[in-house]
């Protein structure tokens, strides 16, 4: 197998891997508040944007020390390790008590840090400045393809249910650890690099295989590793893209945890509201799988960079938010278990509803597939702390996010997003823009980028 191959074949078992662990962690995500609201047990008193808040805090903090793990333990170890920390998360639900399902979320938020630039690492790794584009839009595109398996899953299983009995419950969490420990696995399938790299540049060859000296070049790199990511967060550069990353973090809490639970507590929708939310992750994942794919392929023939596709994206979501703004009842976030009889301005229409799910992957998949190929292609000689803090910054804004779905009304959440969407997209044509002067004044072609 060529080097080129390789390569690619790397990343395309990095995305399968992806794809199964958040097979069955997003929907795990997308089901927890509506399978809590529906227990029988009263000795749990645990809430699933509490754990999802604590999930996304403790990993924005774990960010800072992630880059240092991944240059002790080498990525592909890291991802293993993370890999089985999501599978215990997921098995808590099997039987939840409160102090498990509290203790797993801390664990889990570390694991993800970990687990998040290790797979920044790897893709840049295995890309170069011609494929970062179309490994990344492949990349997204197998790692969305979780929000489908999963969400049908669910769509056929509580068809027809107003009530998530006990049974359902363990049936459907332990097919999802199942499926996240095979997710876990596939990591070492992962091959290791030949020194086809110039001398200057062996060590980030070595790096996607853990490769090391001794305890005391680990110990060196994982200092160094920490100092950078410190000193790269005060760059004009990533100060820019932290407010388009904080925009993601948004709009990432909402469709994956606060749109699926609105959908489950209006009552208007029969005794479909619960499949319901199945179908609406199968359609969110749709999108996202569409344009991952789709700017992924296009990437080496854009003449006109990054912008436009994040442009779309910020169109596509506001199209999304005004239409969630007339269709869902603004206490659908937080509505009791008996859910809402509320109407907004537009009797809640299933169509409009899933139309929405699809508009918010597709726009969710325009922003990270440029945001992974941008930091890819700035920080291609040492990616770890670029990703360490684009996760970092992308997981807090996550968890303020969750913490604020407890208590906000639906409208008050929109427009939150519509506000930190438009600065954001502001600051990434600002980067890009930047970033093409930069290529052009080099010699290169920017339909390359």
């Amino acid at each position: 197998m060529s080097p080129e191959s390789k390569k690619l074949f790397n990343i395309i078992i990095l995305g399968v891997s992806f794809m199964f662990i958040f097979t069955a962690f997003q929907t795990c995500g997308n089901i927890a508040q509506t399978v809590i609201t529906n227990l029988n047990n009263t000795d749990f008193h645990g809430s699933g944007y509490t754990s999802m808040s604590i999930i996304y805090g403790v990993f924005s903090a774990s960010n800072l020390i992630s880059p240092s793990v991944v240059a002790i333990v080498g990525p592909q170890l890291s991802m293993v390790v993370s890999g089985i920390f999501y599978s215990l998360y997921i098995a808590v639900f099997i039987q939840p008590a409160t102090w498990a399902f509290y203790t797993a979320s801390v664990f889990i938020g570390i694991a993800a840090a970990v687990l998040w630039t290790a797979q920044g690492n790897c893709l840049t790794v295995n890309s170069d400045e011609n494929t970062i584009g179309r490994n990344s839009g492949v990349f997204w595109a197998l790692l969305q393809s979780s929000l489908f398996f999963g969400n049908l899953y669910i769509y056929f299983a509580w068809q027809g249910k107003t009530h998530i009995s006990e049974s359902d419950r363990r049936t459907v969490f332990i097919a999802l650890t199942v499926i996240s420990l095979v997710g876990t696995v596939l990591f070492f399938l992962i091959r290791k690099q030949e020194d086809t790299k110039a001398p200057g540049e062996e060590d980030s060859a070595n790096e996607i295989l853990g490769d090391s000296s001794s305890a005391q070049n680990k110990m060196t790199r994982a200092v160094a590793a920490f100092k950078k990511s410190i000193k790269l967060s005060f760059t004009k550069e990533i100060l820019l893209l932290s407010v388009t990353t904080a925009y993601t973090g948004l709009e990432l809490t909402f469709f994956s945890g606060v749109y699926g639970t609105c959908i489950g507590a209006v009552n208007r929708f029969g005794s479909e509201e619960k499949s319901l939310i199945g179908l609406s992750g199968i359609f969110i994942g749709v999108g996202e799988i569409l344009g991952g794919g789709l700017f992924g392929l296009l990437s080496k023939n854009n003449r006109f960079g990054r912008n436009p596709v994040v442009m779309l994206g910020i169109v596509v979501h506001f199209i999304a938010f005004y239409l969630i703004f007339f269709n869902m009842p603004n206490d659908a976030p937080i509505a009791p278990m008996e859910g809402t009889d509320d109407v907004a301005y537009m009797i809640p229409s299933k169509e409009v509803a899933i139309l929405c799910s699809f508009l918010l992957g597709l726009g969710d998949s325009c922003f990270n597939t440029q945001l992974l190929s941008i930091l890819g292609f700035l920080y291609s000689e040492d990616s770890a702390p670029a990703f360490a803090i684009f996760k970092f910054v992308q997981s807090i804004c996550a968890a303020v996010a969750y913490f604020y779905s407890n208590y906000f009304l639906l409208q008050w959440q929109l427009l939150i997003m519509v506000v930190v969407g438009f600065f954001g997209t502001i600051t990434f044509f600002t980067v890009e823009w930047e970033a093409a002067a930069a290529l052009v004044a080099r010699g290169s072609d920017y339909s390359s980028i």
